[in-house]
């Protein structure tokens, strides 16, 4: 299996044993999420190290909810249990495993210190 159903039950069990998670936030009636659905599946085939996960919208309202997805697809990638991108829109498979790449470079280090100061930050304020 190329991808894991995440469901509301099973989030906090996948996402506490994947330090690299690539989800896709899609609905069975979404035109754009059926072209990117494949690209998807291949991009997972051939990064095993990362754990590719689909969120059906219409099942998981709560779960879609929670990260506050309007529109459909949205792609977030989580490191560590940080999401460090979440952006509405299909990408072709060139962009896709660029943006993998790049999320692979990310010091996790400095994004935990840039978040603890937000929250810092926001506290304060």
């Amino acid at each position: 299996m190329a991808h894991v159903d995440l469901t509301k039950d099973n989030f906090d069990e996948v996402a506490a044993g994947s330090d690299f998670m690539i989800i896709d936030f899609w609905a069975p009636w979404c035109g754009p999420c059926k072209q990117f659905g494949p690209i998807f599946e291949e991009t997972a085939k051939k990064y095993t190290d990362i754990t590719f996960a689909k969120v059906n919208t219409e099942e998981e309202q709560e779960l879609a909810g929670h990260f506050q997805i309007r529109s459909i697809p949205t792609l977030m990638i989580m490191r560590d249990q940080v999401v460090i991108y979440a952006q509405p829109g299909a990408l072709m498979g060139g962009q896709f495993e660029q943006l993998i790449e790049k999320a692979r470079e990310l010091d996790m280090d400095e994004v935990r210190k840039q978040v603890a100061a937000q929250q810092e930050a926001g506290q304060g304020a």
